[in-house]
């Protein structure tokens, strides 16, 4: 099994952060001071030029919860932080691998690869490189099926992960609040 499948330990914030040069680092090294591990992260600019949305896979045992929320709301340019509860929240992640793909295996490759709605990125005389999004579950157990072929390379990138929608107003739903504090706009200046 990979190691990225569902863990207990593991707890998916999303932190909005202001768009500046400089706040990844500042995160990551509150994290290494501290000695917080990190499972998995993904940042991008959100749908406001203004801000960016850095989603952060904690591995509890490294420490508590509430305690790297309160470290992570001492920063200034963190404006929110929502824990996303496994039930309530959309995960995704992207897998990448290049496979070895013999004339009498490529066929059951293509298969594999569009019973779970993946696609053919590059294609070589003996090798394959493809795509695959989804839940991190998902992801895993094509992992572990395509080990059988030859992984010549392999690469997924960290979740990213939005709140579920509440299908009868389209506002998130319970369990996807904000364990952190907005910061106030005195405290951003």
């Amino acid at each position: 099994m990979s190691p990225y499948g569902t863990d207990r330990r593991h707890h998916t914030l999303t932190v909005l952060v202001e768009n500046k040069a400089g706040v990844l680092a500042r995160v990551a090294g509150l994290f290494s001071r501290r000695g917080y591990n990190i499972f998995s992260l993904a940042v991008a600019p959100s749908d406001d030029e203004r801000f960016s949305r850095i989603t952060i896979v904690v591995d509890v045992e490294s420490a508590p919860l509430d305690q790297i929320v309160k470290q992570l709301d001492k920063l200034i340019p963190v404006v929110s932080i929502t824990e996303l509860a496994p039930a309530a929240a959309r995960v995704r992640e992207l897998l990448l691998a290049t496979l070895e793909a013999a004339p009498d295996t490529r066929g059951q490759i293509i298969q594999l690869v569009g019973v779970f709605e993946g696609k053919i990125i590059d294609v070589g005389p003996d090798r394959l490189t493809v795509m695959l999004a989804g839940a991190p579950t998902k992801l895993d157990d094509f992992e572990d099926l395509i080990r059988g072929y030859g992984i010549v390379e392999l690469q997924r990138t960290g979740r990213v992960a939005l709140p579920m929608l509440d299908r009868s107003d389209q506002r998130p739903r319970a369990g996807a609040g904000v364990t952190g504090p907005a910061h106030r706009p005195e405290k951003a200046g």
